[in-house]
């Protein structure tokens, strides 16, 4: 979208128990530790090809006892090798592949589930899946073993004999996080699965145990992954207040959790210059936009004019008139209206490429070329040249003012057919703005989408508009309205407040 400045507003328990009784007599006391039990299983899946290169996703299912600290290892059978890893660290000599767990996502409860993704080179021929996968040394067969460890304390007195009762040390973290699928889960069982999926707040998958996203302190410049509290739950705020303790913090990525390794970090200088050095968009303060969700404290993605993120490399995403949907959950209260507060789908030059070249989620009240009823802010589409709140250029009747505090927000596009839809991200359903086909210009029917994903700007690096992210996510396939009606009961079910 064209930089044009349309007008503004601003609007750990652990418990040991001893007990003893004094009987006139010597004893040895004994103690034995329980075997250890391991097990595991593990799926891997690779998540897109291309010449040289592929993605991939691995999950591991502890079966065995809780895990402090994890190591997974494999074969490649035919030459593949890692380029780059998330969610963990990497090392390869030759064929094998040794993975560790990263700071914030060692402890693995039983039954509990560790994720990372991966981007790697292959030979062009043929990328056959590893073999031989171990966790901690112990092949990953579905069952369990033990390993014995035996330990042995001797005790002896010559006036009383004891007796020991002691309870299993255990550390315990108290959520509200309801179990259930998350907004990914949920479009994956609708047959329109995420291809990108960020969130600063919280997991959007009922299994994700990974980063959420990464900030940079300024008094050394050293960063740090924040994850979640636990797998599917809210982001382990408490790291970040450690971590940025006495000085700023910027976040520098957001973590793309669908394994796709779509993250969104700094935009690079377009069409339009941000004001970072380079000519790149600011980076967002990490702790400008707090809220609580599932009763924890969380940060969003505070966007002031000039801030902005972007993947123009970004793989699985639509393009051309193919099926997508997306959704996003902003701050209805912060808005503007300059150009352009967008999420979604955009140039991967972060030029202007013509009508139909991009199909973001815009929120604002600019005017220059849609509006609804009221004076917004609106929910419309960005498809380039033209912010479209229905068919018509302009005015459209169906498209309300809406100013949740927490406000769900949704955009999906196939051919010559899109819709937009909202609601209040803290209670009710959906509302539909628009259902219908393509806009009565020319260029939008076909699109021409080219799959970059941004955050905060217009398709052209366009940098006057502000407002806040908390979370959202892209779809391959136009999702149904009752999928999204099953995300916004998830969303609302997250109590944001």
């Amino acid at each position: 979208m064209r930089f044009i400045r349309c007008r503004s507003r601003l609007v750990g328990v652990v418990a040991v128990t001893a007990v003893v009784a004094a009987v006139p007599a010597a004893t040895v006391l004994t103690a034995i530790s329980a075997p250890a039990a391991v097990g595991c299983s593990v799926r891997y899946a690779v998540t897109s090809q291309w010449p040289g290169g592929f993605g991939a996703s691995v999950s591991v299912d502890n079966l065995g006892d809780p895990l402090t600290g994890w190591r997974l290892t494999w074969s490649f059978t035919a030459g593949q090798a890692i380029t780059q890893l998330w969610n963990g660290s990497a090392s390869q000599s030759g064929a094998q592949v040794s993975v560790t767990n990263a700071s914030w996502n060692g402890v693995v409860a039983t039954g509990g589930r560790v994720e990372f993704g991966f981007n790697g080179s292959w030979n062009n021929s043929t990328n056959p899946a590893p073999t031989g996968f171990a966790l901690n040394g112990t092949a990953c067969t579905g069952g369990v073993t033990s390993t014995s460890s035996t330990s042995r304390t001797t005790t002896t007195s010559t006036t009383s004999r004891s007796t020991t009762t002691t309870s299993r040390s255990t550390t315990t973290t108290t959520t509200s996080t309801p179990v259930g699928n998350r907004p990914c889960d949920l479009y994956a069982a609708g047959g329109t699965p995420c291809v990108a999926a960020h969130s600063t707040t919280r997991a959007l998958y009922r299994s994700y145990s990974g980063a959420l996203y990464q900030v940079r302190r300024a008094s050394d410049s050293t960063t740090r992954d924040i994850g979640v509290i636990t797998a599917g739950g809210a982001a382990d705020a408490a790291t970040q207040d450690s971590f940025c303790s006495g000085t700023t913090c910027l976040i520098t990525i957001i973590y793309d959790q669908s394994g796709r390794g779509n993250h969104l970090t700094q935009a690079p200088p377009g069409a339009f210059r941000g004001p970072a050095p380079g000519g790149y968009d600011n980076l967002a303060n990490a702790t400008a936009a707090p809220t609580t969700v599932y009763g924890s404290r969380a940060y969003g993605v505070y966007v002031a004019p000039g801030t902005g993120y972007r993947n123009n490399g970004a793989t699985g995403t639509a393009t051309g008139d193919q099926p997508e949907g997306m959704y996003a959950i902003f701050d209805g209260t912060h808005y503007n209206g300059g150009c352009c507060f967008d999420y979604g789908n955009a140039e991967r030059n972060s030029r202007d490429n013509g009508n139909g070249t991009m199909e973001a989620i815009y929120f604002g009240n600019c005017t220059v070329w849609g509006r609804g009823t009221g004076n917004g802010p609106w929910v419309m589409a960005d498809l380039e040249n033209g912010l479209f709140s229905g068919v018509n250029t302009g005015y459209n009747a169906n498209t309300p003012t809406v100013s949740h505090r927490y406000l769900t927000t949704i955009l999906k596009g196939e051919p010559n057919h899109w819709a937009t839809r909202g609601g209040n991200a803290q209670a009710g359903g959906l509302s539909t703005y628009y259902d219908g086909r393509r806009p009565n210009v020319s260029g939008y029917n076909p699109m021409k989408k080219e799959g970059a994903i941004i955050l905060g700007t217009g398709g052209d690096n366009s940098i006057s508009g502000r407002g806040t992210f908390y979370e959202g996510a892209m779809t391959y396939g136009y999702p149904s309205n009752a999928t999204e009606d099953a995300v916004q009961a998830d969303i609302v079910a997250a109590g944001y407040r």
